[in-house]
């Protein structure tokens, strides 16, 4: 599949009664702006253009799809139609929320609720190694709140990661990007195009040897806690099944933080879906149980997100 740099649509570009402001980000899939509806309301659209498949020039305002790759590109846009159609109908505050959703120019917008923030991918990056145990508790027990929510709504997530998780300037989450959903009642095995991201994804996202379920979200969930006091990835699941070389993180972080936070880190990334919490409403009791027995850290501190030196 061919490779490029796609042009974002340019500034004052009016797209179905909403306007373009900027450009906020882009991805190998999407490029995300800063819009105003008709009111002057600032909201968030993100337009489906996957550099590997679409190609929109300077001055071009519809992409240009080579036929070998329409099938795709279309495979993606559906996918990517569902994703609107699936969030329209949440409405939590720790999920992503969808006002409007539509085609145009050979493609398919989503119209987001607009967030002050930043990912926390960047946090992780702006804070490696400091981040307090009260603010991971307490952020990822709202997450888990939001993904109960989509849960109940009968959906699996299927690409939870650092970068799709939102935090507003007060660090409340916000759970982004449901690209790779499907629906629970669909559930088997992964489809052969299934979008997962290594290290993040369950091992059931690799083969068809397990059923996906609410337990494959969790494993990510797991993950994200692991990378938030590693700085990084763990282990990608179909390298750790063919030799397992994962610290625990009771071992790396035994005198860092306590051990009822590993043993619940270490319980998600099991390779085993039924080891795991079954459902997020499961995990979120795990965290919030023992929230008060997180370390204490200065207030200075803990209002950034960040624990006392080691």
């Amino acid at each position: 599949m061919i490779s490029q740099n796609n042009q974002a649509l340019p500034p004052g570009c009016q797209l179905d009664g909403y306007r373009i402001e900027r450009q906020l980000s882009v991805g190998g899939f999407s490029i995300v702006y800063l819009a105003h509806d008709a009111a002057g309301t600032p909201v968030a659209i993100k337009e489906y253009l996957p550099n590997a498949l679409a190609l929109r020039r300077e001055g071009e305002i519809a992409p240009t799809i080579p036929p070998e790759f329409q099938a795709d590109f279309n495979h993606g846009l559906k996918l990517f139609f569902e994703e609107g159609r699936a969030l329209t109908a949440l409405n939590h505050p720790n999920v992503v929320r969808v006002l409007n959703f539509f085609r145009a120019n050979g493609t398919v917008y989503l119209v987001m609720r607009y967030e002050v923030g930043q990912t926390l991918r960047d946090h992780i990056r702006q804070h490696r190694g400091k981040l307090d145990e009260g603010f991971l508790r307490s952020m990822f027990c709202g997450l888990l709140d939001g993904l109960g929510e989509v849960h109940g709504g009968g959906l699996l997530h299927l690409d939870i990661k650092p970068a799709n998780i939102w935090l507003r300037t007060d660090h409340s989450p916000v759970l982004l990007d449901f690209g790779a959903a499907r629906y629970a009642m669909d559930i088997g095995p992964p489809e052969p195009r299934a979008m997962y991201t290594p290290g993040y994804a369950a091992p059931e996202q690799y083969h068809g040897k397990f059923t996906l379920g609410p337990w494959t979200d969790i494993y990510a969930v797991g993950a994200c806690i692991y990378a938030a006091l590693a700085g990084a990835a763990p282990q990608a699941a179909d390298d750790r099944m063919a030799d397992d070389q994962l610290l625990p993180a009771r071992q790396r972080w035994g005198g860092d933080y306590s051990l009822d936070l590993l043993a619940t880190i270490d319980d998600c990334l099991r390779l085993e879906p039924q080891r795991r919490p079954q459902h997020a409403r499961a995990l979120h009791a795990s965290l919030a149980a023992h929230q008060a027995a997180a370390k204490p850290a200065s207030s200075w501190l803990s209002r950034l997100g960040l624990r006392g030196g080691k």
